[in-house]
């Protein structure tokens, strides 16, 4: 059986990969549980890797836990779909978007198709190159709920005045005259020279 061996590097972190090797009859569901397993992130989010070609524009999409309107959509599940139906190229590139909430991009290549050897358990991180960005925890970014903005709006202060500004105050700055200048001479334009 072929191993197709992947790097996975981080978009914005070029300097951090994982080189993983995955046998060709893997689905991709393996492939994104062993990106994790060698990023110490949960795997339990909504993700996706899309073929790609060598620009990494994004193409067939194939989804982890879609959403509704991707599944009506026709969407792909990584459950469903082995690795070598996608893999086209010797070099064949996926572009895979963790966690659609608090997403890190990621650029999945294939860089070797290798031999089995025996003995050896797959998937297999083969090398792990830098430390992976800090996943954004939820407790990172608080969620109101509907009674925390009923109370917000209650402590508010009531004023009568909108953006700061009294709606009954004088406005002559904007009739472009100053109070105390006469009209003569003037054609609305100031002479900045």
């Amino acid at each position: 059986m072929a191993i197709y061996r992947f790097r996975a590097t981080f978009e914005d972190y070029e300097d951090v990969y994982r080189e993983i090797d995955m046998p060709s009859k893997a689905t991709f569901l393996e492939l994104h549980q062993a990106i994790h397993k060698a990023t110490g992130y949960t795997p339990d989010v909504s993700s996706s890797f899309y073929v790609s070609n060598d620009q990494w524009k994004k193409g067939t999409e194939i989804a982890f836990l879609p959403s509704e309107r991707k599944l009506t959509g026709g969407v792909l599940k990584m459950e469903d779909i082995r690795l070598s139906k996608f893999i086209d190229d010797p070099h064949q590139k996926f572009y895979y978007i963790y966690n659609f909430d608090r997403p890190y991009d990621l650029h999945v290549e294939l860089i070797k198709i290798l031999k089995e050897e025996d003995g050896k358990a797959y998937p297999f991180v083969f090398k792990s190159i830098g430390t992976v960005p800090k996943q954004l925890a939820a407790a990172n970014f608080p969620l109101s709920t509907a009674e925390d903005e009923d109370e917000e709006e209650e402590d508010l202060p009531t004023d009568e005045t909108e953006y700061g500004v009294d709606e009954d105050e004088d406005f002559d700055l904007f009739d472009g005259e100053d109070e105390g200048e006469g009209e003569e001479g003037t054609n609305g334009v100031e002479d900045e020279y």
